[in-house]
């Protein structure tokens, strides 16, 4: 067998994590590019991270620099697979201890649209937009999200494409709304033996019987959001949409709330909010149905738009002895509802963090093929950088492994989570500090993230 050539390494552990995919290129120019664009997703984030930033060299100019063409070969013409690097990605998440998914998780399933202008991109299109809340020409792509209180990562990702790429519209065989693109992914997770508690989602996803149905068959329990408007047939002078149920639930303040529940949000800064659930026993909804309702908000008086949830969900009530059998998920008392739910939060992290910071719609390519393998290489970045948590020296002088006691403290105990988690390493060439960056992306995530364990929040009544 030939022996391969070597690539300059990436600096710090970064090098130690591209290796690891190694084997899935055949090229030397493959391990070259590979290691080249995450060394450029984990620069500052004040840079952009189209092709030529990510080459280092000038806007416009740069582009034909033979770095920057190599890493647009990369992307657009070399035959590596991204499919298989896609589940390495995902073998090592689930072997890390500290990203190992378990049952307490949530899978979070949600859509988002970048603007792009044009014509000629795959997928690109005149639709709504979620994220930036209107219609723009641009690009849609639906994720599922993995999640608990320690840690979040993307697991899978699909673009949408409008209906007007096919030849038949809305009829062709090849056409896929984002709903049946969900419920794909929902699949996959179960097909890998991801674990997780439920899928959560926001009101696009409840509203729709299809991706419900979807779920019920997989045997995948769900805790859904569901508009305010949200209403059922009702015979006249009864009770026909959640917030009347919730104006008439007795509250009269936190010392009569009337059939109201006190839940306790703690957030990982320390500091903790009180809110208040109502589990609704009307209509097509109550604990020995088949699903059930939940208002939880701030205020029960007022109903806050902001601060106001209205949940639908599939796990059965306690106690509730006729649907608590072996083919039913576990029951989930009002809090563990609510601490599910609450995990839905880390998307819009995601969108602060792999999506923005780490360039997810700062592809300068038109193939379905490169902008697959852009977002790709994203969640690598991003996913490294929980793979090199715990493997960063706390000094440049330290040791690459840093024991349990000198991580960041449980914010369950009350106490703030502060400190550095590791001091910035010396870079390649040309890429100085770029495992520093990707530690400040990381010490970010955790300042924001939920706090405490799912199994402590279910029996305290804390949730994310």
């Amino acid at each position: 067998m030939t022996r391969r050539l070597p690539v300059a390494p990436s600096p710090g552990p970064l090098e130690e994590y591209a290796a690891r995919f190694d084997d899935l290129f055949g090229a030397r120019a493959q391990r070259d590019g590979f290691r080249r664009y995450l060394e450029g997703l984990l620069l500052p984030a004040e840079r952009n991270k189209t092709l030529t930033a990510l080459a280092n060299t000038e806007p416009v100019a740069g582009a034909q620099r033979k770095e920057a063409q190599g890493l647009q070969w990369f992307l657009s013409e070399s035959g590596w697979d991204e499919r298989e690097v896609h589940e390495r990605r995902l073998k090592l998440l689930l072997e890390e201890p500290r990203t190992s998914p378990d049952e307490d998780g949530v899978l979070v399933v949600d859509e988002h649209g970048d603007r792009k202008w044009g014509k000629h991109t795959a997928h690109v299109g005149r639709q709504w937009l979620a994220n930036i809340g209107k219609t723009e020409n641009g690009v849609v792509s639906v994720s599922s999200l993995w999640a608990d209180e320690r840690v979040y990562w993307p697991v899978d990702l699909e673009p949408y494409t409008p209906s007007h790429h096919f030849r038949g519209g809305k009829n062709d065989p090849a056409f896929r709304t984002k709903l049946k693109i969900a419920s794909e992914l929902v699949e996959k997770a179960v097909g890998r033996g991801i674990p997780f508690r439920a899928v959560v989602a926001d009101s696009f996803y409840s509203e729709d019987r299809g991706f419900k149905r979807s779920l019920e068959g997989l045997g995948v329990a769900y805790v859904l959001s569901l508009k305010k408007s949200h209403s059922w047939w009702h015979a006249p002078g009864t009770i026909g949409a959640l917030w009347e149920a919730a104006l008439l639930a007795g509250w009269r303040g936190p010392e009569e709330p009337g059939r109201w529940e006190k839940v306790v949000r703690r957030f990982r800064d320390g500091h903790r909010e009180d809110w208040w659930a109502l589990e609704v026993e009307a209509g097509p909804y109550g604990t020995d149905r088949a699903k059930r309702a939940i208002v939880v908000t701030t205020d029960p008086a007022a109903l806050p738009d902001l601060a106001t949830w209205y949940l639908t969900t599939n796990l059965p009530a306690p106690g509730c002895s006729e649907r608590e059998t072996e083919s039913e998920p576990a029951p989930a008392s009002v809090t563990e509802v609510v601490r599910l739910y609450g995990l839905r939060m880390w998307v819009e992290q995601s969108y602060k963090q792999v999506k923005h910071v780490l360039g997810w719609s700062d592809y300068q390519v038109r193939s379905d093929l490169a902008i697959r393998r852009h977002w790709l290489l994203v969640c690598l970045a991003f996913s490294f950088c929980w793979w090199a948590y715990g493997r960063l020296p706390a000094s440049p002088d330290g040791p690459a492994e840093r024991p349990e006691d000198d991580l960041p403290p449980d914010p369950t105990a009350g106490e703030k989570d502060g400190g550095v988690l590791a001091g910035d390493l010396e870079g390649g060439e040309g890429m100085a500090g770029t495992v520093g960056d990707a530690v400040a992306l990381l010490e970010g995530v955790l300042r924001s993230a939920p706090a405490g364990r799912a199994t402590s929040a279910a029996r305290t009544g804390v949730f994310g």
